[in-house]
């Protein structure tokens, strides 16, 4: 395997870095105060920072070569350095419209959407025009295992009529989140991998309701934030739902591998950061009279922390590599490796740095305290690690068992 990144991928890396440099590093603070202040607002600056961001060409990014003319022509390894950059700080990536969940949504849009749904929303959301939000996870049953949602999606006449709760709305709080999509089953009585449709539903469609915002270890995650919502005989057209009947599980299936990539690199971006606001926090600090950065265990953290990013990057290129070559399924057992390998990396690596920095690490005063809400959400967001786990040490099993 041969990780050397092309030219072009070089090139962006280099414009991506210059564009934090400039617009997004000196603005981090600010902007985090702002929101905090604000809560489900936009940052007064966003706009002009997307306005920029189109400008140079730094735009729409994480699409896939195969999408043809709707990408900007990087494969999954092209662009995972451009998500190890933005991950960096925490809000970066909706600066160049590659942020969760309509990275997903465009996506899903891109490869199923018939040319009437993506005119209406695929368009407006490659433009940034709008957000989205994806509903699949529900408080009353342990979706880890999709074919437990309970969400109702009944077809009568032109319309499907839809009913259920659903909590953990990714983007669902944003005032510009326009559409969601919805996971629901059409048919209970079906084979459990085909009860399941998904289906485009307008946010302001009459019987949708937000109950609450959900707190990520007491923070909102504004303006995005992940809402708790109702649904209650909300009705759309029969031609809003994507692909067919019984489709459902296959799309959630395709969407969420990209979209692991896209996670791991930019957690990776966070620990890296991590490592260098450690290294800085002990090579300016005394205790008992030494420079901490000469303590032994000082200096084996460190060193365990390069050691685990290290691996984990590669890990993660290696997926990304395999999915440019043999689709999700080739690469399914690496996906896993990687969402089971990365989140906990990122855990481990920005505690250690949160100890090194004492009192501040846990305050607001630097970003990491998000880079750890974000690493342990991960861990159970897009399936949690057991269920990873599970799958492949069924598949490992399988695999050297039938080998040897």
């Amino acid at each position: 395997m041969n990780f050397e990144y092309t030219e072009k991928s070089k090139d962006l890396q280099a414009k991506v870095e210059r564009f934090m440099q400039e617009h997004i590093y000196p603005i981090e603070q600010d902007y985090s105060e702002w929101v905090e202040a604000n809560p489900w607002q936009i940052y007064p600056e966003m706009e002009r920072l997307k306005t920029l961001a189109k400008a140079e060409g730094l735009w729409n990014l994480f699409l896939p070569e195969d999408y043809g003319a709707l990408s900007p022509g990087l494969t999954n390894l092209e662009y995972a350095p451009l998500a190890e950059i933005m991950g960096r700080v925490i809000w970066a990536s909706q600066v160049f419209n590659c942020s969760a969940p309509d990275t997903g949504n465009m996506e899903v849009l891109a490869k199923y959407g018939t040319p009437e749904q993506q005119k209406a929303w695929l368009t407006p959301l490659m433009e940034g025009k709008i957000r989205s939000a994806f509903l699949m996870t529900e408080p009353e049953v342990a979706s880890s295992d999709a074919t437990n949602i309970e969400t109702s999606i009944v077809r009568e006449g032109d319309e499907y009529v839809i009913n259920g709760r659903k909590w953990w709305s990714s983007g669902a709080m944003n005032p510009e989140s326009k559409v969601f999509i919805v996971m629901g089953k059409t048919d209970p009585t079906a084979q459990r991998h085909v009860q399941q449709s998904m289906i485009l539903v307008p946010k302001d469609t009459p019987g949708v309701k937000i109950i609450r915002p959900l707190r990520v270890y007491g923070a909102m995650d504004s303006p995005e934030g992940h809402a708790e919502i109702e649904l209650n005989n909300v009705r759309v057209p029969a031609s809003n739902l994507l692909v067919a009947e019984g489709a459902g599980f296959q799309i959630a299936q395709g969407r969420l591998g990209p979209g692991r990539i896209h996670h791991c690199m930019r957690l990776i971006g966070a620990a890296q950061r991590a490592l260098e606001l450690m290294c800085k926090r002990v090579a300016k600090r005394t205790a008992f009279g030494r420079e901490i950065s000469k303590f032994s265990s000082i200096r084996q953290d460190i060193a365990k922390s390069r050691c685990e990013i290290e691996q984990a990057r590669l890990l993660t290129l290696a997926a990304a590599d395999k999915i440019d070559r043999f689709g999700i399924k080739g690469a399914k057992d690496l996906i896993a490796m990687i969402k089971i390998v990365v989140p906990n990396m990122t855990c481990t690596v920005v505690d250690r740095a949160i100890q090194m920095h004492g009192g501040l690490g846990v305050s607001q005063d630097t970003p990491l305290a998000g880079f750890w809400i974000y690493g342990r959400s991960i861990r159970i967001a897009d399936g949690p690690d057991e269920v990873h786990m599970y799958q492949l040490g069924r598949n490992t099993v399988k695999q050297l068992v039938t080998n040897h």
